[in-house]
């Protein structure tokens, strides 16, 4: 009975849109096709999202920290670098965070 719940709930995620965390800080944001008994995921229509270097956030913050005092900001944001990949699989080991994306 488990594995049929486990079943049914893996097929209600299938072409929706999932973003994967992984162990390098990455982020893989695609559409779920499949997986497997090792916990890969193949995702189609992909991007993969990538954080700024540490010396990027780091001289943000030097900068806001030159502004007026009223004007500081206790929080740096910084825009995440993206590209286009395809169809890819993310191995299940390096996997942290599976999300689904809910406005489709």
């Amino acid at each position: 009975m488990e594995q049929e719940a486990t079943e049914s709930y893996l097929s209600s995620l299938l072409n929706k849109t999932l973003r994967l965390h992984t162990t390098d800080t990455r982020m893989f944001v695609g559409e779920f096709k499949c997986t497997d008994n090792e916990q890969n995921v193949i995702l189609s229509r992909c991007y993969e999202y990538r954080p700024p270097p540490l010396s990027a956030l780091s001289a943000q913050a030097e900068t806001d920290k030159e502004a007026p005092a009223d004007e500081v900001q206790k929080v740096v944001k910084a825009d995440m670098t993206s590209r286009f990949l395809g169809l890819v699989v993310v191995p299940g080991k390096h996997i942290t965070r599976i999300e689904i994306e809910e406005a489709e």
